[in-house]
């Protein structure tokens, strides 16, 4: 029995080679394409596979600046792409090489990790970068900063026209799919955290050390954990930043959106006396 279709999403700003790389992607030209920016205007969703995973491959229309949203129909397509972005499960977000991460592009991402899904950056047109090493220095240092809620996305350097890399494109795409849907049991995450805490404990609050009770992973799809403790409302975002960090290294999250939050409650593990 073949597993359900990962939703795969094309997205990114006008021009940057989204309809040829999809065209790379399933071996034959499905989608117009043509130098002038915008001639997709419509979603484009065509079934596919690669390596047994059925696939639903989703060309979006280019996603502009909403002050260059000009007519009905552009807008439609941008809202459209948006659309696209919410029901995909992993986006691949095509950048021009020659002119990386501009302002719309980190708009594209944020948009990407705050629906939870999982976000590679196709470098394109990268034959045309004299200065590769560098390039990719300058954008993982960009999107620390930028980007900061997800540690590791992803980048592969690719050529659309020429069809370089796109089984390294794809193979990422599988490899944080796999992630995205990874459970971790109970007793291994309150393993891992029994450690973590003895290493660095929570900061004491009004004279009390804030007790860390336990931890569960509660859904996938993206991975999202609950923790509870005692004076969960005062637990500083800069240790539950630590936790988080701790769990992606650990535990294999990089690249991925973790959804993470504290409550107070008493530990169902622990036996009343």
């Amino acid at each position: 029995m073949l597993p359900p279709p990962l939703q795969l999403a094309i997205v990114g700003r006008p021009n940057v080679g989204k309809s040829t790389l999809l065209n790379q992607l399933i071996g034959h030209e499905r989608v117009l394409t043509g130098p002038e920016a915008g001639v997709t205007r419509d979603s484009i969703s065509i079934e596919w596979s690669y390596k047994g995973q059925p696939v639903r491959l989703i060309d979006t229309a280019g996603l502009r600046k909403r002050a260059k949203v000009t007519g009905k129909l552009e807008w439609l397509a941008t809202s459209e792409s948006m659309t696209a972005v919410q029901y995909a499960q992993v986006v691949i977000l095509v950048l021009d090489a020659t002119q990386p991460l501009e302002k719309q592009d980190l708009h594209i991402g944020s948009k990407v990790i705050e629906e939870g899904r999982c976000l590679v950056l196709a470098l394109n047109k990268w034959d045309l970068v004299s200065n590769k090493e560098g390039l990719l220095k300058d954008l993982k240092e960009r999107l620390t900063t930028t980007l900061p809620q997800v540690k590791g996305i992803p980048m592969v350097p690719i050529s659309a026209l020429k069809g370089k890399n796109k089984e390294k494109l794809l193979d990422q795409v599988l490899a944080l799919y796999a992630i995205w849907n990874q459970r971790i049991s109970t007793g291994k995450l309150n393993r891992w955290l029994e450690g973590i805490v003895a290493h660095h404990p929570p900061p004491l609050v009004s004279g009390r050390r804030i007790k860390i009770k336990y931890l569960t992973q509660i859904k996938t799809r993206p991975p999202t954990f609950v923790l509870f403790s005692s004076k969960s409302t005062e637990l500083p975002d800069a240790y539950v930043k630590y936790l988080i960090n701790g769990m992606r290294q650990s535990f294999s999250l990089e690249g991925i959106p973790i959804r993470f939050s504290v409550k107070s409650s008493k530990n169902p593990y622990v036996d009343e006396k």
